[in-house]
Protein backbone atom coordinates (compact mmCIF):
# COMPACT_ATOMS: atom_id res chain seq x y z
CA UNK A 1 0.00 0.00 0.00
CA UNK A 2 1.16 3.50 -0.73
CA UNK A 3 1.98 6.19 1.81
CA UNK A 4 -1.08 8.47 1.87
CA UNK A 5 -0.80 12.00 3.26
CA UNK A 6 -3.59 14.54 3.61
CA UNK A 7 -3.26 18.21 4.55
CA UNK A 8 -6.38 19.48 6.33
CA UNK A 9 -7.93 22.16 8.50
CA UNK A 10 -10.21 21.15 11.36
CA UNK A 11 -13.27 23.14 10.28
CA UNK A 12 -13.11 22.13 6.60
CA UNK A 13 -16.11 20.08 5.36
CA UNK A 14 -14.20 19.05 2.22
CA UNK A 15 -11.41 17.66 4.40
CA UNK A 16 -13.96 15.61 6.33
CA UNK A 17 -15.47 14.22 3.11
CA UNK A 18 -12.05 13.29 1.71
CA UNK A 19 -11.04 11.55 4.96
CA UNK A 20 -14.36 9.69 5.06
CA UNK A 21 -13.76 8.36 1.53
CA UNK A 22 -10.25 7.24 2.43
CA UNK A 23 -11.58 5.56 5.58
CA UNK A 24 -14.31 3.78 3.55
CA UNK A 25 -11.53 2.47 1.32
CA UNK A 26 -9.73 1.17 4.41
CA UNK A 27 -6.72 3.35 3.69
CA UNK A 28 -4.43 4.46 6.48
CA UNK A 29 -3.25 8.03 6.08
CA UNK A 30 -1.11 10.62 7.75
CA UNK A 31 -3.01 13.82 8.47
CA UNK A 32 -1.35 17.21 8.78
CA UNK A 33 -3.53 19.96 10.29
CA UNK A 34 -2.19 23.05 8.54
CA UNK A 35 -4.49 25.27 10.60
CA UNK A 36 -2.41 24.40 13.64
CA UNK A 37 0.98 24.28 11.93
CA UNK A 38 2.07 27.14 9.62
CA UNK A 39 5.18 25.15 8.67
CA UNK A 40 3.03 22.30 7.36
CA UNK A 41 0.88 24.80 5.45
CA UNK A 42 4.00 26.16 3.73
CA UNK A 43 5.09 22.59 2.98
CA UNK A 44 1.66 21.80 1.48
CA UNK A 45 1.77 24.87 -0.76
CA UNK A 46 5.29 24.01 -1.92
CA UNK A 47 4.44 20.38 -2.65
CA UNK A 48 1.07 20.95 -4.31
CA UNK A 49 1.41 24.41 -5.82
CA UNK A 50 -2.06 25.05 -4.40
CA UNK A 51 -3.39 26.96 -1.41
CA UNK A 52 -6.61 25.14 -0.57
CA UNK A 53 -7.26 22.14 1.67
CA UNK A 54 -7.44 19.25 1.52
CA UNK A 55 -4.43 18.28 -0.55
CA UNK A 56 -3.91 14.53 -0.83
CA UNK A 57 -0.72 12.71 -1.82
CA UNK A 58 -0.05 9.04 -2.55
CA UNK A 59 3.67 8.21 -2.42
CA UNK A 60 4.47 11.90 -3.02
CA UNK A 61 2.18 12.05 -6.08
CA UNK A 62 -0.47 14.78 -5.81
CA UNK A 63 -3.95 13.31 -6.14
CA UNK A 64 -5.50 16.73 -5.55
CA UNK A 65 -8.30 17.89 -3.32
CA UNK A 66 -11.66 16.49 -2.29
CA UNK A 67 -13.34 16.95 -5.68
CA UNK A 68 -10.35 15.39 -7.42
CA UNK A 69 -10.50 12.38 -5.10
CA UNK A 70 -14.20 11.81 -5.80
CA UNK A 71 -13.64 12.22 -9.56
CA UNK A 72 -10.95 9.53 -9.43
CA UNK A 73 -13.41 7.30 -7.58
CA UNK A 74 -16.17 7.94 -10.15
CA UNK A 75 -13.79 7.04 -12.99
CA UNK A 76 -12.73 3.85 -11.20
CA UNK A 77 -9.14 5.05 -10.88
CA UNK A 78 -8.88 5.78 -7.16
CA UNK A 79 -8.05 2.26 -5.95
CA UNK A 80 -5.04 2.02 -8.26
CA UNK A 81 -3.84 5.49 -7.32
CA UNK A 82 -4.07 4.55 -3.63
CA UNK A 83 -2.23 1.28 -4.21
CA UNK A 84 -5.30 -0.87 -3.55
CA UNK A 85 -5.66 -2.39 -7.02
CA UNK A 86 -5.22 -6.12 -7.05
CA UNK A 87 -5.54 -6.57 -3.29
Amino acid sequence: MKKIEIYTKGYCPYCRRAKELLELKGVEFIEYDVGADPGKEAEMRRRSGRQTVPEIFADDELLGGCDDLFQLEERGELDARLGLAGE
